[in-house]
């Protein structure tokens, strides 16, 4: 169906559609990557790792775990509130969309975080600090260029990406 014609209604549930498909693609990875934090300690030679390796290896657990509940708080709040879905204002189910899109690049951002930090471990074991330093901050550099510099940028180009807005403010 075309965006012209849908209806409100139509567009924000799917909208909402949109977004749970994203977070099922985003959430198998997390719990991967938070599976393999917490096996990390119990393996041999983790007693050997530096307070500095702890501490990023502390942060980026937190993180993934962190990433987990926020991407999974999209699919956890439809599934409470399903039936009330129905009867509730546009309005409402905008401000629901939007909370659950700021839970959605929170956790986004926390995986980048979590990545990066298993990024500076495995450089810091393998090479140096200092070279692990470097890693991480060009992983940062390119998750904050393709997952948020580049969409942003399209946005406000006003090319296809672009989010378009009525004059009431409503998601098109």
């Amino acid at each position: 169906m075309a965006e012209d014609d849908e209806d409100p209604k139509e567009r924000l549930n799917r909208k909402l559609i949109e977004l749970l498909n994203e977070v099922r693609v985003a959430l198998p990875g997390v719990q991967v990557l938070f599976a393999f934090l917490l096996i990390l300690p119990f393996s041999q030679g983790f007693e050997t790792v530096t307070d500095l390796q702890k501490g990023v290896y502390a942060l980026a657990l937190a993180c993934a775990a962190i990433a987990s509940l926020l991407l999974i708080g999209p699919s956890a709040y439809h599934r409470h509130r399903w039936r009330q879905l129905d009867q509730e204002t546009m309005h409402e189910k905008e401000e629901m969309l939007v909370a659950q899109s700021r839970f959605v690049i929170g956790g986004l951002i926390l995986i980048a975080l979590a990545v990066t930090g298993v990024v500076f471990l495995i450089f810091d074991v393998l090479f140096s600090t200092l070279a692990a330093g470097l890693a991480s901050c060009a992983m940062i550099a390119a998750y904050a260029w393709f997952w948020y510099g580049l969409p942003l940028s399209r946005r406000r180009g006003g090319g296809p990406d672009s989010v378009v807005r009525s004059d009431a403010g409503r998601i098109r």
